[in-house]
């Protein structure tokens, strides 16, 4: 992705070095996003617990070295362009497109939704609209996940500003009322459809990106391969050695791959309803 020397968002909120502070997960749809997240990283749900539990750091100035810099000013671009983008898209919707906060944190942060550690990943909340991101994940995302490369994280940010503008449509409002409405297992199935159409955000996106000239060779498929490393079967058999489709709630990698490129073909809102969609 070309991004050097790019504007950057003035979005950004360094809390590195900080730590997480107080507050045990809210409940409601900002805490239940949260625990989406660590299943899509193939995470611990108690994890999200360890800034209480002794996880948090002391506040002392904070150095970052030159490889986090660079991460930095890159996810700073990124988002950038995603503000660009939404609220073009929306303008085009005759909608107010509101710009989310990116907050960076090392170790655990405090967001309206509680105390996350980082081995939580990259998560969205919709009580405070800010996205949280600890950068060792840029490193996570390349070993522990085998997806390589500066675009398969620009689709991890993308996904999660994909949160961001379901919550301004309203998507996670509904999330959050179907909770109560539906089994645990019909639940999943609402919220694979929940995740799939961020996938799809994260795809319109792509779209607008490739049409602003600044997407590489290569870049769709490191986003393509991002988005199967992710999926809940492929997560599963590599953690457990096998699959639970009931217990989904991302879809699988075949789906998260679609839902993308389905948003990346299209370039507009129109063609994300998941929720009305006969066939995943």
């Amino acid at each position: 992705m070309k991004w050097r020397g790019r504007r950057g968002s003035t979005n950004v909120e360094d809390r590195r070095g900080m730590g997480g502070k107080g507050l045990a997960v809210g409940g409601g749809v900002g805490g239940l996003i949260i625990v989406l997240i660590i299943t899509l990283l193939g995470g611990n749900p108690g994890d999200i617990l360890s800034g209480i539990n002794g996880g948090t750091e002391e506040n002392v100035p904070y150095e970052e070295t030159e490889k986090e810099k660079e991460d930095a000013q890159f996810v700073s671009v990124v988002l950038a362009d995603t503000e660009d983008v939404w609220t073009e898209v929306f303008q085009e919707e005759g909608m107010t497109y509101k710009e989310p906060k990116l907050v960076l944190y090392t170790g655990s942060v405090q967001s309206a939704c509680g105390t996350a550690g980082s081995s939580v990943g990259p998560f969205y909340c919709p009580g405070d609209q800010k996205l949280y991101i600890d950068l060792s994940f840029y490193q996570e995302l390349q070993s522990k996940y085998e997806a390589p490369g500066d675009f398969a994280m620009a689709y991890v940010i993308a996904h999660e500003v994909g949160h961001h503008v379901q919550t301004l449509l309203g998507e996670s409002q509904k999330l959050q009322e179907m909770r109560s409405k539906l089994s645990k297992e019909a639940f999943n199935r609402y919220q694979v459809r929940f995740e799939l159409q961020a996938d799809y955000y994260a795809g319109v996106w792509a779209n607008h990106a490739q049409d602003m000239n600044v997407l590489e060779e290569g870049d769709l498929e490191e986003a393509l391969t991002a988005a199967s490393a992710v999926g809940d079967d492929t997560l599963q058999k590599k953690h457990q050695g096998y699959v639970v489709p009931e217990s989904f709630t991302h879809g699988t990698s075949e789906q998260r791959k679609r839902w993308f490129h389905k948003g990346f073909k299209n370039g507009t809102i129109e063609g994300g309803d998941t929720f009305k969609a006969k066939e995943l």
